[in-house]
């Protein structure tokens, strides 16, 4: 599986704002999630995920109206999740104009959902997200935002839903969360090898290098970050013509 690599800024919504925690908590402000996507499309991102997250701790739903508002002001891939529970919320998203949409907490509770959403809309348009942390030194799936630890085994968990029909799973890493300091190279390595799909590693980027690692040393077709991104600590532009100096070929 060799496509060109994917750069993806994450906006991470709370009340209409972008905002971006530390380990999934201390949360600050980072700007209008709109004008955010609209900057991110002139310095070049491959793709943008919109995720709503206390949509699930709060029990509503994405916000439509802040999605079609986005879709109508940029051109590139956008997936958007938070709060999706059944076939019926995947759609209201994708006819609110999100190219893909991504489950976490719902697929959990109810793996079935997986299979539903992508017999519906097919696999491409279903990314399965997983929040991955360390309890008693094995990578388990947490839920809730992260708030929640179950007894899923991170590998075995994405085997299966790949099994279900997820055609890309968004890892993210809370122990690297927010820190800066690298993705979790390891766990990404050990779910690319394991898995046909496309994997976007998520969780630690503070650094150029922090992405050319996970492009070299994993078979992880993207690389997701916030933080360095929104407060300009890396511009896109710039990350994107150093891989090209690595021979990392990005889109």
């Amino acid at each position: 599986m060799n496509l060109k690599k994917r750069i993806i800024p994450c906006l991470d919504i709370k009340d209409g704002q972008t905002v971006k925690g530390v380990n999934f908590v201390d949360i600050r402000n980072a700007g209008d999630p709109v004008e955010l996507a609209k900057r991110y499309v002139q310095e070049g991102a491959d793709e943008l995920v919109f995720l709503d997250i206390t949509a699930t701790i709060e029990g509503r739903k994405t916000f439509a109206e802040l999605v079609r508002h986005i879709s109508k002001e940029i051109n590139i891939p956008f997936t958007v999740g938070g709060g999706i529970s059944s076939v019926e919320d995947a759609k209201k998203l994708l006819d609110a104009g999100a190219d893909k949409i991504s489950v976490n907490s719902a697929a959990v509770r109810n793996p079935d959902l997986v299979k539903e959403i992508s017999t519906e809309f097919g696999s491409q348009f279903l990314v399965v997200a997983i929040d991955a942390g360390v309890v008693d030194g094995q990578w388990k799936v947490f839920v809730k935002g992260g708030r929640e630890a179950t007894e899923l085994n991170v590998l075995e968990w994405a085997k299966r839903v790949e099994e279900l029909g997820a055609g890309e799973i968004l890892l993210t890493s809370m122990q690297h969360d927010g820190t800066k300091a690298g993705f979790a190279i390891e766990l990404t390595n050990q779910m690319t090898d394991l898995l046909t799909i496309p994997v976007i590693a998520s969780g630690g980027a503070g650094a150029k290098e922090h992405f050319s690692a996970v492009f070299q040393q994993t078979r992880a077709t993207g690389a997701l970050a916030a933080s360095v991104f929104h407060f300009g600590e890396i511009p896109i532009p710039e990350l994107k013509s150093y891989l090209k100096n690595q021979k990392i070929e990005v889109r």
